[in-house]
């Protein structure tokens, strides 16, 4: 493998996008339980629900920004090691990564801006709105990576070549592409599943050690298991509704590769699927689980006394896990099962990858692989030590001064400024 720089470019772009994916996932799944959780306080003007906003957002923020910190690296490295993919589907690839990232930088990050530094700066209404922006635009931007993602599994839009390059003719076919439109769906699904996950680990740890300050975990732990057991199944229907369309060839399909060569190219793949098989058993085994889990849950919401079944609230602490292995099973059964293909019968992956010596290779996954382990083990510490401080330990917790929060009268908590 370490002399094989094919092979070191797909095992260091599987690693990234699996942990990158990981970001994005709790970012869209955390995001519609601070929004309704915000809207809620906002509309009952109540300090008690605006201070769990506060908990779920700081875990949010820090989350974002490790996510951030992971698309920019991971962005850098598939320019670096697969030019042969820009350097001919620029156009179709490039171009909806290049949306994304604009929005990303200058919509959703500056509205989070807004939100983190707005408190008790501006109207209730007004600081509502710039967070319903912040989970527009990340919904938004999962959309456009799945447009380029979807691409390449699907190409459509009316493809042309000229002089070695791809043009789009259509970009309305190109979005809406049924491989793009059913991974939005499925991952919409599957980071709602994820977020309420996050949400029912961290109430149970809290409430395990009865600790439920103004029932903040309460309320999060009764609302994280209806979205879990209402995304659950559409996560599984949605992700298996792709693979019919697998079986299908792609319109542009033939465009750059005689049929005879794309037969001779699968032919002589090898055993690119045996790795996707290991993501599907991953997935399958996790998604077995889930259902499993679900009826316990209900069961618990359905009698109100989960706060004092610590037996049951204790293994909850792991459940995000679940959905976090079904996530990277997924995308590694998605991507590493197109092989030996870059854009599905129009550019193999030995193609697409950039000219460059086994020692490049390695010197570019070893680097890549340390930054990727930093971030993800510094984003794991920090999440954690923030869940377990609780309301008044988090980023976004009213700074102490030496005496009493700012706003705090009688020993209260501090009240959101309406």
């Amino acid at each position: 493998m370490f002399e094989d720089p094919l092979l070191l470019a797909r095992a260091q772009f599987a690693l990234t996008a699996s942990v990158h994916y990981l970001f994005v996932a709790l970012t869209l799944g955390l995001a519609p339980f601070i929004l309704f959780g915000q809207l809620s306080a906002t509309l009952r003007r109540d300090e008690a629900r605006m201070r769990a906003v506060r908990f779920w957002g700081g875990l949010y923020v820090v989350n974002y920004a490790m996510g951030v910190l992971s698309g920019l690296v991971m962005e850098l490295q598939l320019a670096l090691n697969w030019s042969g993919l820009s350097d001919m589907f620029g156009y179709a690839f490039g171009a909806p990564l290049a949306v994304e990232t604009m929005g990303a930088f200058f919509v959703e990050s500056t509205f989070l801006g807004l939100w983190i530094f707005g408190w008790d700066r501006m109207s209730r209404w007004a600081h509502l709105m710039c967070f319903a922006v912040v989970t527009a635009t990340a919904y938004l931007s999962a959309f456009w990576v799945l447009v380029a993602n979807g691409f390449l599994r699907y190409p459509v839009g009316g493809l042309r070549i000229e002089d070695g390059t791809a043009r789009v003719s259509d970009p309305a076919a190109l979005m809406a592409n049924p491989s793009t439109l059913m991974a939005l769906g499925h991952i919409t699904a599957g980071a709602l599943l994820l977020g309420s996950s996050v949400v029912i680990a961290v109430s149970a740890y809290h409430l395990a050690r009865r600790n439920d300050p103004d029932r903040i975990f309460g309320r999060g732990i009764r609302w994280g298991i209806v979205v879990f057991a209402l995304a659950l199944e559409p996560t599984a229907h949605i992700g298996g509704m792709q693979f019919s369309l697998y079986d299908k060839t792609p319109p542009a399909s033939g465009l750059t590769y005689s049929p005879e060569e794309i037969e001779a190219i699968e032919a002589g793949s090898g055993g690119a699927g045996s790795i996707g098989a290991v993501g599907e058993v991953v997935m399958f085994s996790a998604w077995a689980l889930m259902f499993f889990i679900v009826p316990v849950l209900l069961l618990t919401w359905l009698v109100r006394r989960l706060d004092r079944w610590r037996g049951v609230l204790w293994p909850l602490v792991l459940l995000p896990f679940l959905p976090y292995a079904a996530s990277v099973g997924g995308w590694l059964a998605r991507e590493t099962q197109r092989q030996p293909w870059a854009v599905e019968d129009l550019l193999t992956t030995a193609d697409a990858v950039t000219d460059m010596t086994p020692g490049m290779a390695v010197l570019s996954f070893s680097l890549f692989t340390l930054a990727f382990a930093v971030l993800a083990a510094v984003t794991y510490v920090l999440l954690v030590r923030f869940a377990r401080l609780g309301p008044e330990g988090g980023p976004l917790a009213p700074a102490r001064t030496g005496g009493p929060i700012a706003g705090e009268a009688d020993g209260r908590p501090p009240v959101h400024t309406f």
